[in-house]
């Protein structure tokens, strides 16, 4: 696979980590502590993909890997908000397991990406 094709790939991939996390959040209990950790799990994932075709239009290389780690910190925050969410049982784990499974691969990607660009 080239760079251009993985980079389709990955963008689409981030997308979709998106959609399917605001179908989680919409699953959630109608409670303030849900609420709070599904708008900030909400903002995390989306900002995953964003910034993800952000890096992908950077300017420099050094502009590349700089907008990487900010998809590698969301990501990782994300998971960070699903680890919360079955912890606390607002959705059942096997719920919300998948969707910390892609969190997890996303940041193992990006770190990769980021090490093999500097």
């Amino acid at each position: 696979m080239d760079k251009r094709q993985f980079r389709q790939q990955m963008t689409e991939r981030t997308k979709q980590f998106a959609l399917r996390v605001m179908k989680l959040v919409d699953a959630l209990p109608n409670k303030r502590s849900a609420w709070v950790v599904g708008d900030q799990l909400l903002r995390a994932a989306t900002s995953v993909g964003a910034n993800y075709r952000a890096a992908c239009r950077g300017r420099s290389q050094k502009e590349f890997i700089a907008k990487l780690g900010i998809v590698e910190e969301e990501a990782d925050e994300c998971e960070y908000w699903l680890e919360l969410i079955a912890a606390h049982e607002l959705l059942p784990a096997d719920r919300v397991e998948p969707l910390s499974v892609e969190s997890r691969e996303i940041t193992a990607i990006v770190v990769s990406a980021i090490r093999n660009s500097r």
